[in-house]
């Protein structure tokens, strides 16, 4: 992507890579803000318009539709993504003059079209300007399932299904969350440093800091510009994780000493901080099966200061057979899942996925788990975690394999996770779901700790 000085045209080239080269947004956008060097306030409406973007597609392009005598489908990619980006600033973005958000969509259509194309984002920006901020969205008494679709811009599929899993407000609420822009959450490294003393050096620098509320070592942060760029990021000090991804390693809480075996690993995260919670102390095997993935993990090793972890290369599927002499002491299988959890951090997942995606993601887990069972000691520990919401993935899961290996014991996240989040008493049987509707915001996942016997569980 080469530099551009406009913030508009910058959204506007993040668009277009995400939808024909299929990039993730967030990838796309950071590589974008840093090529760039643009200053705060640039980045903040380039970061807005392209994340507001493909949140409200579905809307967007239905409320654009009204005003087109073809499909926007069938328009150029350049002038699609040109139109999205006026319609979003018209729309929703109420601080921005009207003049302003056609003038300047009427500007990028003279680099990427001609005159007539010119004429045509023109009319068809101030036909939707003169109809007003207010859409007539369907009724949801009588089509739910359009109006949360379209008033909240998500799929139909996945509201049909939380309408009938949660109801109408709940699922709602859920909707409205994942429209709203998620936390910029740390984890504290202490292998360098403690909680006080980088919420002391991050004041300084006149950065906001706010405690999580349920994980150790959690922070949000606010008033900065770029994470990685900040010094205390570079010198290991402290590792980008969501505070739910945090409670997923105090749930493992391994021993020092103890042999730990990561089986999707990457980034890194939750092994560094299982590093962490064993004090840089005995052997953490991080499985992932993508070769650049293996580098992530490497680097964020050598910034974090941590020693311990061994990358492996593999399907973790396979890895009983290509390391049979392999056993852990613990196992975290922090699954490949549906990542409904986590769509507000991920903008542009909720149009990546489809329903028929959840029956093959949950054969996968099941393999996984299967492999995760022939590395475990006997007496040992696994922990199974997503970051989703749904049951086939989840509690369904978990069931399956208790009822399979009949030597395992769910075991009790009382006093490894705070009580607080025990809304539903399910942490003594060993399970926790986190839904975001429920815990505050937090992003939605599933903890379930389960300990390997020596003998057969009775009926």
């Amino acid at each position: 992507m080469s530099v551009v000085k406009n913030p508009r045209e910058t959204a506007l080239r993040v668009l277009m890579d995400v939808e024909t080269q299929k990039a993730y947004a967030n990838l796309a956008l950071n590589s974008a803000l840093g090529e760039n060097e643009t200053g705060k306030l640039d980045r903040a409406l380039i970061t807005e318009l392209v994340y507001g973007t493909l949140r409200a597609l579905n809307t967007l392009d239905w409320a654009l539709d009204k005003h087109l005598r073809r499909p926007l489908s069938g328009l150029p990619v350049p002038v699609r993504n040109i139109l999205r980006l006026g319609a979003y600033q018209l729309l929703f973005m109420h601080r921005i003059p009207e003049s302003a958000a056609v003038n300047e969509a009427v500007k990028l259509t003279r680099r990427y079209g001609h005159a007539g194309t010119v004429r045509f984002v023109n009319g068809v920006l101030r036909n939707l300007a003169r109809g007003g901020a207010e859409l007539k969205y369907p009724d949801p008494a009588e089509e739910p399932v359009e109006y949360l679709s379209l008033r909240h811009s998500h799929p139909r599929w996945l509201v049909r299904r939380w309408l009938g899993e949660f109801g109408f407000e709940a699922a709602e609420t859920m909707l409205k969350i994942n429209n709203r822009p998620a936390p910029n959450t740390v984890r504290v490294n202490t292998l360098k440093t403690d909680t006080g003393a980088l919420q002391s050096l991050l004041r300084e620098q006149g950065i906001e800091t706010v405690k999580g509320k349920y994980a150790d070592h959690c922070l949000h942060l606010g008033g900065f510009i770029s994470l990685g760029g900040m010094p205390q990021f570079k010198a290991g000090l402290f590792q980008a994780q969501d505070e739910s991804s945090i409670l997923v390693g105090q749930a493992l809480s391994p021993e020092p000493g103890a042999r730990v075996v990561d089986v999707a690993a990457a980034p890194g995260g939750k092994t560094t901080h299982l590093a962490q919670l064993m004090q840089n102390e005995g052997e953490i095997i991080a499985v992932d099966i993508h070769e650049h993935k293996i580098n992530l993990i490497k680097d964020n090793c050598r910034r974090l200061g941590v020693e311990i972890v061994r990358p492996i290369l593999a399907d973790a599927r396979k890895i009983p057979g290509l390391y049979p002499q392999l056993t852990a002491d613990y196992v975290l299988v922090d699954a490949p899942c549906s990542g409904l959890g986590v769509l507000r951090r991920r903008p542009d997942a909720r149009w990546r996925k489809e329903d028929a995606q959840i029956k093959e993601l949950a054969e996968l887990q099941g393999q996984i788990l299967d492999a995760a069972h022939r590395m475990l000691e006997p007496g040992g520990v696994l922990v199974y975690s997503t970051c989703t919401i749904t049951g086939e993935e989840n509690l369904d899961q978990v069931e399956a394999f208790l009822a399979k290996y009949r030597e395992y014991e769910p075991e009790s996240l009382v006093g490894l996770l705070p009580v607080e989040l025990d809304r539903h008493n399910t942490m003594a049987r060993g399970y926790l779901q986190i839904l975001p509707h429920v815990h505050d915001g937090l992003d939605g996942f599933f903890i379930a700790r389960l300990r390997k016997g020596k003998g057969v569980r009775s009926q």
